[in-house]
């Protein structure tokens, strides 16, 4: 069975790359109806919090990524780790080394001045008729992977190729520190032996823990995992995309009223594509989810594409979903959603002209409020030819059926009558009405406000003086 894993870092929040590696592992693991499990890999106590996990799992849940196993976490595996360690030293393929920080620091700082690679040197490796010094009382003793000494490693990585990497160039790894605490590439290999992972798909600032990892697991005797390195993400400016720079959380996206179906469809396509498919569901991805199509070559966030897709997904969610969705935006803002106008109608009118569910209750709000126009626009659109127009307008209102068809015909007759063109009353209009100057049609949109809070909001525009060429 194919068995797949997310394994995050709980120092910060859940990010696109982060995102990324979860969707690809999840689909892989549901396309061959496999088990995607989740680790959380919390061994770094000073940088872990609660917050930062339970940030993973609420981007994870957003996203709809549901996992079969886990969350485990590493700090409650603590004792599993230190009984593979004592079976690593009494096997020999681990050892205890005395080397202090400060000695190890002035080696490298040696071999650098040298113009080496500063590595460990190896001087506490057992070795055939090699005599050790003594332990020294004063220093607590790190343990260290006894990594193989010549030959390659090598993997055939299902994104990146065939990689190798001599065993040369691997100094022996501290796998316990000196408090005895478990490090990272040690927890990992356990945690993938332990679990039965098949494939470890993941981000390629990996690729150098790789041949690390697989030399344990050989030296443990377990199962090596395939593994697929996905490429970085860059920006919109073409620099890496990361937690230092650019990368933001997950939910972030919801806070800027993003769809989970838009964003999990955009990441999608970040490095991964089938044939000249853009737009496609969840269940489609997993049907189609393979890792031959994950390009090698770096792939750059685009947030007008983005932008792009979630309104597509907003045209087409339906629109008790969005109701659900837009409906808590408004009440934080404060606003109280009554009756009338219909919150429902509001969405349908505007639906297609915006991008986010943000933007969506930016344009609801002023149904419900009497946000007062700005005089620049209402210098602008106000005039006293417009004046007459408006007050024949407005007192036609009240014998006329409402809907969008007897209001549009009131409006033609009223600019014909004057000698006006369309937009000389729909301007005054929309800024009266909403403050905007750009809103679905006009006769459309005063169908949508109960027709006392239209006469009213017209009524303004009485009570400015008019003179020629100036604003009422």
């Amino acid at each position: 069975m194919i068995r797949t894993r997310f394994a995050p870092s709980p120092t910060g929040f859940l990010h696109v790359g982060g995102a990324r590696t979860a969707l690809f592992s999840w689909a892989y693991a549901r396309r061959h109806a496999g088990s995607f499990i989740l680790r959380v890999e919390d061994t770094d106590l000073a940088r872990s919090t609660p917050q930062a996990v339970q940030a993973i799992l609420d981007g994870m849940n957003w996203l709809g990524l549901d996992y079969d196993e886990g969350p485990f976490y590493q700090t409650q595996r603590m004792s599993r780790y230190r009984v593979v360690i004592e079976q690593m030293l009494a096997a020999g393929s681990a050892y205890r080394c005395y080397m202090g920080a400060e000695e190890l620091d002035q080696l490298r700082e040696t071999q650098r001045a040298q113009g080496l690679k500063p590595r460990y040197d190896g001087r506490w490796r057992p070795e055939p008729d090699k005599v050790l010094p003594t332990p020294p009382a004063a220093v607590p003793a790190v343990v260290r992977f006894r990594n193989p000494a010549a030959g390659v490693v090598a993997w055939d990585d299902l994104v990146k190729g065939r990689i190798e990497i001599a065993n040369s160039e691997l100094d022996d790894l501290v796998i316990a520190r000196a408090d005895g605490s478990p490090t990272y590439n040690f927890c990992v290999v356990v945690d993938d032996w332990d679990m039965g992972i098949t494939h470890v798909i993941r981000g390629d600032d990996h690729v150098n823990n790789t041949p690390r990892q697989i030399n344990i697991l050989r030296a443990l005797g377990a199962q090596v995992p395939l593994y697929a390195h996905l490429s970085m993400i860059l920006g919109d400016d073409g620099q890496k995309l990361s937690k230092r720079h650019g990368a933001v959380s997950v939910m972030q996206y919801d806070e800027a009223g993003y769809l989970p179906a838009a964003v999990c469809n955009y990441l999608a396509r970040l490095g991964w594509s089938h044939g000249d498919d853009e737009v496609f569901s969840m269940q489609q991805f997993c049907q189609w989810f393979d890792l031959d199509h994950i390009t090698p070559s770096a792939a750059q966030f685009n947030s007008e594409k983005l932008n792009w897709l979630n309104a597509h997904y907003l045209r087409r969610t339906d629109t008790a979903r969005l109701l659900a969705l837009v409906g808590p935006r408004l009440a934080a803002r404060g606003v109280t959603v009554t009756a009338e106008p219909s919150l429902a109608a509001i969405i349908e009118l505007h639906r297609e002209r915006v991008t986010n569910l943000n933007e969506l209750a930016d344009v609801a709000e002023v149904f419900y409020r009497d946000l007062q126009p700005k005089a620049e626009l209402l210098a602008k659109h106000l005039s006293s030819e417009t004046l007459p127009m408006l007050r024949e307008f407005a007192a036609g209102l009240a014998g006329i059926s409402w809907e969008a068809a007897a209001i549009g015909a009131l409006i033609k007759q009223c600019v014909a009558r004057h000698g006006l063109k369309m937009p000389r009353l729909a301007m005054p209009l929309r800024v009266l009405l909403t403050g905007l100057e750009q809103t679905p049609s006009v006769d459309a949109l005063i169908a949508v406000f109960p027709r006392s809070v239209v006469i009213e909001r017209l009524a303004r525009a009485e009570r400015v003086a008019v003179s020629p060429g100036s604003p009422v």
